[in-house]
């Protein structure tokens, strides 16, 4: 019997996929406006570990991730600027589509690398927002026909007072929210928690699309709920991320979908604790975030640091320190060297020439 710590329902369930021997994964990927840090990627082997475990149990996975290259803004909110507009600047390039895309393309290609490093499997599926506009604008219609929706000058909001059970995975005390709790005021929104689905009146934003209520672009929630729902269906078996993510976007993304196809979404939510830095979480916000390079530059075989994963639970923070890396080194390297002896004790025997090719 296969067990998952379900966020859900805050509970250890016995895992009972929809359709018996197949499992629809749904993982939330990266925004590709800038390096990949070593807290992202720790989220990324704990999803990996997670999808050998269900092939090792019999089943067949269809693994989706989501590639954001537009739509989520610098607050994580509704307002602020465009993550891979703010990396134009940065690196200097013009304020154009094609810069924009160049971006993302760079970070895409580059976190790809990083997973290869770290032998993480690749999903069946990447799945880029800019390519899924149309999908994005049909799940907003229908949650806008069931009534859920109202507009302000920022776009097309959902209204979280009228979906019932909104805080059920994050558990959240909505009356404790105040106005701009997440993110700038905006003084049209009727409770602290709704959220854009559409945003409008952006004219110097680059990527923007024609739709029912504007010109404009998708709210960042929006993605992965159109997404996940075009590869895996309506309703599908585990979506996985950080923890981050429970209180705001993975909440808002069961309340957008629910409320469009009025059932359950998702039966099962994982989700990984934070790698920290002196009791802080690892971000690229705070400016003290440790691309995969850095590791390497600095001699260390990718595959330690996961094994340095290892050395916690996935729902459990994990302090990096360097000295905590050399002690993982020393362990994995002793690990590896065992291995190797056990391979060369087996292949000294006189088994048939087949079984060491098959085990090379």
């Amino acid at each position: 019997m296969l067990k998952l710590f379900n966020t859900l329902g805050n509970k250890k369930e016995e895992f009972k996929p929809i359709k018996k021997g197949e499992v629809g994964v749904y993982a939330c990927g990266p925004t590709v406006y800038w390096h990949q840090h070593i807290g992202n990627l720790r989220t990324y082997i704990f999803e990996d570990i997670l999808k050998r475990v269900l092939f090792y149990n019999g089943f067949k996975v269809k693994h989706i991730v989501n590639i954001t290259d537009v739509g989520h803004l610098t607050s994580d909110a509704d307002v602020g600027e465009d993550k891979l507009i703010k990396a134009i600047k940065r690196e200097g390039l013009p304020l154009t589509k094609e810069s924009m895309l160049k971006i993302a393309d760079k970070y895409t290609e580059e976190f790809k690398i990083d997973l290869k490093r770290l032998n993480i499997i690749f999903p069946d599926v990447w799945c880029k927002a800019t390519k899924h506009i149309p999908e994005m604008i049909e799940l907003i219609k229908r949650i806008e026909q069931n009534g859920y929706t109202y507009k302000t000058n920022v776009g097309l909001i959902f209204d979280t007072s009228k979906f019932k059970d909104y805080t059920k995975l994050g558990r959240l005390k909505l009356g404790e929210l105040r106005p701009g709790a997440r993110g700038k005021e905006d003084p049209e929104r009727k409770n602290p928690s709704d959220f854009a689905l559409w945003i409008t009146n952006q004219p110097t934003h680059i990527m923007q699309w024609n739709s029912p209520w504007g010109k404009g672009f998708p709210g960042w929630h929006i993605e992965c709920s159109a997404m996940s729902m075009k590869y895996l269906g309506e309703q599908f078996d585990i979506h996985c991320g950080g923890v981050d993510h429970i209180p705001v976007h993975h909440t808002n993304e069961i309340a957008q979908s629910e409320g469009a196809t009025q059932k359950k979404w998702v039966n099962y939510w994982l989700h990984g604790e934070f790698l920290v830095l002196e009791k802080e979480k690892m971000a690229k916000s705070a400016g003290d975030f440790i691309p995969l390079k850095v590791l390497i530059d600095k001699g260390y075989n990718p595959l330690v640091y996961r094994y340095f994963c290892f050395t916690a639970h996935y729902r459990s923070p994990l302090t990096f320190t360097w000295e905590a890396m050399d002690s993982a080194e020393n362990s994995f390297d002793s690990f590896k060297n065992r291995i190797i002896e056990i391979k060369e004790i087996f292949f000294s025997r006189p088994y048939k020439d087949n079984y060491k090719e098959q085990f090379t």
